[in-house]
């Protein structure tokens, strides 16, 4: 054994007289600097929160403004409808109660689904900055938020999109004739969620606005006369 060890150390000792003992010692510490970077946090996301009563515009906006201005669009709702659908989803039928009664989904269940939703898109297209439609609701959804993703993100503002309900409910209803296929695009549960947004949502606006977040905008007008007035907001 002695003799074995002696023609090792033999052989370590023609290796490093050569560089090339250093050479795998900086060859190892490159490969697990590389395997970190792999591992490093992604950037924290820019968020702009998209609010409005059910028919304000909130989708058709969201749409100009990624098109303009390079912004992911985010819907709570259409997160919420396509794990509904989704096969196999253990969260499937208690969303669809909650829609088709009017009622706000539990705020842990949609923070679940935007965390991964934004994650996936930054691992996936590389951006950064989000448009979340139709989110927080209420207060037990800015609770969850705040408890759970508040310091995962940068808030930029909150745009709310003013519209009375009569011009509101008009919209939904024409959505649902040309085919949208929302369940909840009827006239008994787009009155409840109107009363939802009117009793808990204007809470949650009045609570951006005490920190200078709320940039109102009248969505009575056309489309894109309406976004005249949004491109101002994301101009700076």
């Amino acid at each position: 054994m002695l003799d074995n060890l002696l023609r090792l150390s033999s052989v370590i000792g023609r290796f490093a007289q050569k560089g090339q003992v250093r050479i795998l010692s900086k060859l190892s510490v490159e490969n697990s600097a590389k395997s970190c970077r792999g591992k490093m946090s992604l950037p924290k996301p820019n968020i702009v929160f998209v609010l409005g009563a059910p028919g304000s515009g909130k989708g058709t906006q969201c749409e100009k403004i990624v098109k303009n201005f390079g912004y992911v669009h985010l819907s709570a709702g259409d997160l919420l409808r396509e794990e509904r659908s989704r096969e196999g989803s253990e969260y499937g039928e208690l969303i669809e109660n909650y829609i088709r009664n009017g009622k706000i989904v539990p705020v842990d269940v949609t923070c679940a689904l935007l965390e991964n939703a934004m994650t996936q898109n930054m691992k996936v297209s590389g951006k950064d900055s989000f448009l979340i439609d139709g989110f927080p609701r209420n207060q037990d959804n800015l609770d969850g938020w705040q408890r759970r993703m508040s310091e995962k993100v940068n808030l930029k503002f909150v745009i709310v999109f003013n519209c009375p309900e009569d011009a509101c409910v008009e919209r939904c209803i024409n959505r649902g004739k040309s085919g949208s296929n929302r369940s909840d695009d009827n006239i008994e549960s787009l009155k409840k969620r109107f009363d939802t947004f009117i009793n808990d949502s204007l809470p949650i606006i009045n609570h951006y606005k005490e920190q200078n977040l709320v940039r109102e905008v009248d969505a009575t007008k056309n489309p894109d006369e309406v976004f005249e007035d949004v491109k101002v907001l994301f101009a700076d």
